[in-house]
C-alpha cells in the first residue's frame, strides 16, 4: 500500500473514477501499478473512453480478486470463463467493449514487461451484427415542428434553438457541439462554417446550413459574445435566466432536449443523437448520398453512416402491405 501511495496520486485515481487501484493491481507490484495508470492516462485520450474501459477493468479484476487469483496466473480459459459469465447479466455490445478493455490492458501490460502474453489475446467475444440503429429518428416535420415551438423572446430560447440547429444541420455530436467555442463558429470565403472537436482529438470542419447560420446569428447577437472568441459559446444560464461563463455539459442539453420534446408533444425517446440521425435521413431523403453524409458526419465507416439511415422505413412499409391475402 506505501508503494501505491508514492508512485499514484488520488488525483490520477479519479480520471478513472477510482478510489484505489484494484488489488491484483497493486500486489503486482510498483512497475505493474505505473503501466496500469499509464494505460489509462497516457495511452487514451477521449475521457467517456478512458472512464468506461476503467469501469470494465475494475470489474474484471474484482471478479479475479474474488476467486483469489493473481495478475501472474490469468489465462485465456478464466478469461473466457469471465466472458461467459458477464453475457448473462449484459448486453452483447456492452460483453464486447469489456473484452476490449481487458484485451487492450494485457498489451499494454504485455509491452511494459509485466507480463509475458497475453491471456485475453485468443479469447473471442460474443457476435454481434448490427443492421439498422436503435437511435430514434424524427420526421422533418417533427424537426421542424420542434423548431417552430421554441419561444425566442428569451436568450434561453435563442441558445437552445440554436444548439438543435447546428445537431441537426451538421450531425454533430452534442459533445462536439458544448465544445465549440465562439471562434468555432467563423467565415471562411463568403460561407460560415462550424469546427468540431470530434472523437479522438479530430478537428472537422462543416459548412454552415443557411438555418443554422439564421439561428446562430441571431443568438450570438443576442448574448452579446461575438468578441469572446476562445470563450464557450453554448453557456449555461443563472437563476436570473442570464448566460454565464460556464459552458454547458452533455446533460445539460439532454434535459433541455427533453424538455423541449415535451413541450412540442414529441416522442419521450428523443434525445441528444436524435438530431444527428433526423439530420441523416432528412439529407439522403432529398437525394444525398452515403458517401457525402458519411464526410459530413465524420463517420470512419459507411456501414456506421448507414446505421443513422431510415429511409428503407417506409419502403419496407408499402411493399410488405402489397401483399394482398
Amino acid at each position: 500500500m506505501g508503494t501505491e501511495i508514492a508512485i499514484i496520486s488520488p488525483r490520477q485515481l479519479g480520471l478513472l473514477g477510482l478510489e484505489a487501484l484494484p488489488p491484483i493491481v497493486s500486489a503486482a507490484g510498483e512497475n505493474a501499478s505505473r503501466r496500469f495508470i499509464e494505460f489509462f492516462t497516457a495511452n487514451i485520450r477521449n475521457k467517456n473512453t478512458r472512464l468506461a474501459y476503467a469501469r470494465a477493468v475494475a470489474l474484471f479484476f474484482d471478479w479475479c480478486d474474488s476467486k483469489g487469483l493473481s495478475l501472474g496466473n490469468l489465462q485465456p480459459s478464466i478469461v473466457a470463463l469471465y466472458i461467459e459469465k458477464l453475457q448473462k447479466s449484459h448486453s452483447t455490445p456492452t460483453v464486447k467493449q469489456h473484452l476490449a478493455a481487458v484485451r487492450m490492458l494485457f498489451d499494454w501490460l504485455v509491452l511494459g514487461q509485466v507480463l509475458p502474453v497475453n491471456p485475453a489475446a485468443s479469447v473471442r467475444g460474443p457476435r454481434h451484427v448490427v443492421k439498422r440503429g436503435k437511435t430514434p429518428v424524427l420526421t422533418a416535420q417533427q424537426a421542424r415542428q420542434l423548431l417552430d415551438s421554441i419561444d425566442t423572446s428569451t436568450i434561453v430560447g435563442l441558445r437552445d434553438r440554436a444548439i438543435i440547429g447546428v445537431m441537426v444541420y451538421s450531425f454533430a455530436r452534442v459533445g462536439a457541439v458544448v465544445g465549440m467555442r465562439v471562434e468555432d463558429y467563423f467565415q471562411n470565403g463568403k460561407r460560415w462554417w462550424f469546427r468540431l472537436h470530434e472523437k479522438g482529438g479530430k478537428r472537422h470542419e462543416v459548412p454552415a446550413h443557411h438555418k443554422a447560420e439564421l439561428y446562430l446569428d441571431v443568438y450570438l447577437e443576442a448574448a452579446k459574445i461575438c468578441d469572446e472568441k476562445k470563450s464557450p459559446l453554448f453557456r449555461t444560464v443563472n437563476r436570473h435566466r442570464r448566460l454565464t461563463s460556464e459552458p454547458m455539459n452533455r446533460a445539460d442539453v439532454l434535459r433541455m432536449i427533453k424538455r423541449r420534446a415535451a413541450g412540442a408533444d414529441l416522442p419521450k425517446s428523443t434525445c441528444c443523437h436524435t438530431f444527428r440521425a433526423t439530420g441523416i435521413t432528412a439529407y439522403l431523403e432529398n437525394g444525398g448520398t452515403m458517401e457525402k453524409a458519411q464526410a459530413i458526419a465524420a463517420h470512419e465507416s459507411p456501414r456506421t453512416t448507414k446505421l443513422y439511415d431510415r429511409t428503407s422505413d417506409e419502403i419496407t412499409l408499402d411493399e410488405v402491405e402489397r401483399i394482398a391475402i
